[in-house]
């Protein structure tokens, strides 16, 4: 059912610094940073040509991240997203297998603009999985 790796996503407390670090000591493509205001984020994309580390700082008091920086100060892997022909199919998937869902479970446009969901990591190793419809 998954596809290819979309991403790997790092929470970091100064995305900032993160993009210098992989645009000029890693000499990676680095987007602009982009908030994300409906997740509590702003995003900066490293291309890797084959797949994309998502840098994520927090936007806001309530935002997820910040949660995770309180656990993390130092920062670290926050989810990994897969890729998915049909979101409402894996969705379907998923639930018939018995994950858990997070959130309503009804799919959210994600930071490429494409409908996503996420998987509680209690359910996959103890990591943070998103799917995105490809």
């Amino acid at each position: 059912m998954i596809g290819r790796l979309n991403h790997v996503a790092i929470a970091t407390s100064d995305i900032k610094k993160a993009a210098r670090i992989y645009r000029d000591t890693l000499g990676a493509k680095v987007s602009d940073e982009v908030p994300q205001p409906d997740h509590g984020v702003v995003t900066v994309f490293v291309d890797l040509g084959n797949t994309k580390i998502e840098l994520l700082e927090p936007l806001g008091e309530n935002s997820p991240i910040a949660n995770f920086l309180k656990k993390n100060p130092s920062g670290g892997v926050h989810h990994v997203c897969y890729e998915v022909e049909d979101i409402i199919a894996a969705r379907d998937q998923m639930r018939a297998a018995g994950a858990t869902i997070t959130g309503t479970g009804e799919p959210r446009i994600g930071a490429h603009g494409k409908p996503v969901i996420f998987l509680h990591p209690k359910d996959f190793v103890g990591t943070l999985v998103e799917l995105e419809q490809a």
